[in-house]
């Protein structure tokens, strides 16, 4: 006899063979009977979950957060309360656009979330690698994300559609430009920053509340490639940034990242001359400088890719007391849209999985049955099923309540025009002509025109005239770089996918 564990059914039941199916003899057919078998075939047609929307292709790790600096006057959440207070998180990053087999080196945006078990609960900061977004408004993120996909007659990324949209919708040309720039293309999670991009809320002791944006500063360098050298690392491998996470922690060189955050006095929303809630654009670091708060180390490969990453469920709306929203309007709609996506892909009881269950003592709620409830939730207390009870369930804790949020008083519900004027052009001009240096700018029109070369004429001239309005120089050189075809092929599958209409 075998010393090994002996194999059983999920029943519970000892299996006599994992190689043989029961037959009607030698050369016999199959036998209905043979529930082994057909568990086994049947466990394997679900063993796939739907992949995510967006953001599919992911690679995450295991670490804790530490804190070295005091932040305690803006905010009472417990993972801050002290310095050296150590809290345990999951990590996930990303591609925006791909489908879970593509390719890791591509020109995309990268999402950046994390997962931080508190004792208050977890906290989600759930973020991209810029700190800004396409759009503000959620009304158009499903039209931004059908772009972004598979042409419904080609089956083909269509470069059309996406410059198409953002020449209609020319808010978006601040991300473009990110995107188009040398930082499109990270060498690798670790080589990245993370934003939680959204405006949040801080909020104390003494109830007063402070906007907040966080800052995930990489600390081993931002290292990106052209569009030829992800061509080439393509060529060789799809999985990249797996296998350069996998060296990087087997080798004892976790990836590690500094917090810090940018801090607005609630007031001062009312005064700055942009608005503060909006997506498309960065807080001027000369006004609100980045304050440092802790640090990040990814160090712990899951044991399960599956069970700690894919069913991992970030959520914005997970926040912790003294950590809260803010009227941006994207954010809002995340709130809502992520627990239902998650409800759909995981199933109801998603927050119970082994990823996204919290850590924090005396989690107790009076959420109920479902779809694959696999654990109970009487919390010994079988007769607390329903609130208010004689039998001492849960009840809610006043003391958390968040602060009133100040709003224009005068305000009406109304489905308000989002056009700023030369407002959304400010930020991506002082972004070109400021920030990104001659031979930055020189990459950035190749980069641009090389995404836009199989673009159909009137929306190439739709998205020049958007770049004009950012600066003459960004429209003349993407421009030149077009007719002179002084640009590579871009690190992105794309297709010259003429409208079906034209073509027809």
């Amino acid at each position: 006899m075998s010393d090994k564990p002996k194999l059983t059914s999920t029943s519970g039941a000892p299996y006599p063979s994992n190689a043989h199916s029961k037959t009607a003899g030698t050369r016999g057919p199959l036998l209905m009977e043979d529930h082994q078998l057909l568990e086994k075939l049947a466990h394997q047609n679900r063993e796939r979950i739907p992949e995510r929307v967006v953001h599919a292709k992911g690679w995450g790790l295991q670490g804790h957060f530490t804190v070295t600096h005091d932040i305690t006057k803006y905010t009472r959440a417990k993972l801050f309360s002290e310095v050296g207070k150590r809290t345990e998180v999951l990590s996930r990053w990303s591609t925006v656009a791909g489908e879970r087999g593509a390719a890791d080196a591509e020109r995309d945006v990268r999402g950046f979330s994390l997962k931080f078990y508190t004792e208050e609960g977890n906290w989600d900061m759930v973020g991209n690698n810029t700190p800004i977004f396409f759009v503000r408004d959620a009304f158009k993120f499903p039209d931004f994300i059908r772009t972004q996909k598979r042409h419904p007659k080609t089956n083909l990324r269509s470069p059309e559609a996406m410059f198409d949209f953002w020449a209609g919708q020319p808010e978006s040309v601040h991300q473009v430009t990110i995107l188009m720039s040398d930082r499109g293309i990270p060498k690798n999670p670790a080589h990245m920053n993370g934003y939680g991009s959204h405006t949040f809320s801080m909020w104390n002791d003494d109830g007063e509340r402070f906007w907040v944006k966080f800052h995930f500063i990489t600390q081993q360098g931002h290292e990106t490639y052209s569009d030829d050298e992800a061509m080439q690392i393509i060529g060789n491998t799809r999985e990249s940034y797996q296998e350069d996470l996998w060296h990087m922690v087997t080798n004892g060189n976790p990836p590690k990242w500094t917090l810090k955050i940018q801090v607005m006095p609630e007031a001062e929303a009312e005064q700055v001359p942009y608005n503060p809630f909006d997506l498309t654009k960065v807080w001027p670091h000369g006004d609100y400088p980045l304050i440092e708060v802790g640090e990040l180390v990814m160090d712990t490969i899951p044991e399960n890719y599956f069970q700690m990453v894919e069913n991992a469920a970030f959520n914005p709306s997970n926040v912790v007391p003294g950590i809260g929203f803010s009227p941006d309007k994207m954010l809002q709609a995340r709130i809502f849209s992520y627990p239902d996506a998650h409800r759909y892909r995981l199933g109801t009881h998603y927050e119970a999985l082994p990823a996204n269950a919290p850590k924090a003592a005396n989690v107790q709620h009076y959420h109920k049955d479902g779809a694959m409830r696999f654990f109970t939730n009487d919390f010994g207390n079988p007769n607390a099923y329903y609130e208010p009870n004689q039998y001492d369930g849960p009840v809610a804790d006043e003391s958390t309540q968040e602060p009133p949020l100040r709003i224009d008083p005068e305000a009406v519900a109304a489905r308000f025009d989002q056009d700023q004027g030369d407002a959304d052009y400010d930020q991506p001009r002082a972004l070109y002509a400021e920030v990104l240096s001659e031979d930055e700018r020189d990459r950035l029109h190749k980069n641009m025109a090389g995404g836009m070369a199989p673009v159909s004429e009137p929306v190439k001239e739709r998205w020049l005239a958007v770049l004009k309005r950012v600066h003459p120089d960004y429209e003349a050189g993407v421009r030149r770089a077009l007719e002179t075809g002084d640009h590579g092929d871009p690190a992105l599958p794309v297709t010259d996918d003429t409208p079906v209409e034209a073509a027809e």
